[in-house]
Order: structure tokens, then sequence, then C-alpha cells
């Protein structure tokens, strides 16, 4: 079941999204994301833009959202997408059915471009974001600095 994310999701939304921040580098955050912290993002993101979870049997298996691109005014029209689906749980469609949920939404709404920004390289979620009509728009090397090591990203974009 996909549904809108909650407050009280912050908790199993943290255990999904720590486990990338302490073993990969596509999150390029370094310190585990506290309850209280997820929460705060949450109630940020769901004011104006949705939040969806994947959840089966109780247990959240994955997350979804479109933030704010841009503060500047000029951008308002502009999202950045982020998906993140439970370490183990590839393969099953999660990510992608929480991406058709989330673009869907915001083909209903005033958006008219969603970037996605990945840490690369990255060729399952480059195919994902290519599945549903991204075009890789940018590369940067070197921006980050995790794990000992400079790391490249790259920006995809789909114009709704």
């Amino acid at each position: 079941m996909i549904r809108r994310a909650v407050l009280n999701d912050a908790e199993q939304i943290c255990g999904i999204y720590n486990y990338y921040v302490d073993n990969t580098v596509i999150t390029f955050e370094e310190e585990d994301v506290t309850a209280d912290e997820m929460k705060r993002r949450i109630a940020d993101v769901t004011e104006t833009l949705p939040w969806i979870v994947y959840e089966s049997d109780g247990k959240i298996l994955g997350y979804a959202y479109a933030s704010k691109w841009k503060v500047r005014s000029a951008y308002r029209y502009s999202v950045e997408s982020t998906v993140y689906v439970e370490h183990g749980s590839a393969g099953r469609g999660i990510g992608t059915a929480l991406y058709t949920e989330l673009i869907e939404t915001l083909r209903h709404s005033d958006i008219h471009a969603v970037v996605a920004c990945l840490a690369l390289p990255n060729d399952e979620s480059s195919r994902l974001h290519e599945r549903f009509g991204f075009e890789k728009t940018g590369y940067f090397k070197e921006v980050g600095f995790k794990f000992d090591r400079w790391l490249d990203i790259g920006y995809y974009q789909l114009l709704l």
C-alpha cells in the first residue's frame, strides 16, 4: 500500500535511510538522522509537497518525496525528487511503485520540472530515472567526499 507519510513514520524512515548514510555513498549525509530530525523534514516537505511511503503489513519498505529545488521564487515550479527502498528489498518493484505515484501526483499539481541528483556511478538508480523519462542533464566531478574518496554526481531532469 502506498500512502502519505505522517510524522509517526519517522523512526521507520530513519531505519531505511540511515543504512544508506552508514554504508553507501548514495547519500552524502555522513551522520545518522534522528527520528526528531526526520519528523522535522517530513513536516517541512508535507506543508506543500508530497512525501509518500510504501507499507506492507505495517512495515515501511520505502519512501519517496519531492522537495523544493531551490529557495528563490523563480524556482517554485521545480522540485527535487528522492526515493529510498529498504536495503534488501530492491527488485520487488517498490521504487517503481513509489516513483509512479510521486510523479503522477506531481503531474496533477503546478510543478513543471523534477530534478534528481544521483551519486555516480549508480546504474540501478540511473535506470530507474531513465525508465520514467528523466534525461541526464548534468555531471559534476568530485564534488562530494565520503568514506575517504571523491564522488561524482549526475543531474537528471523530467519535464512534466
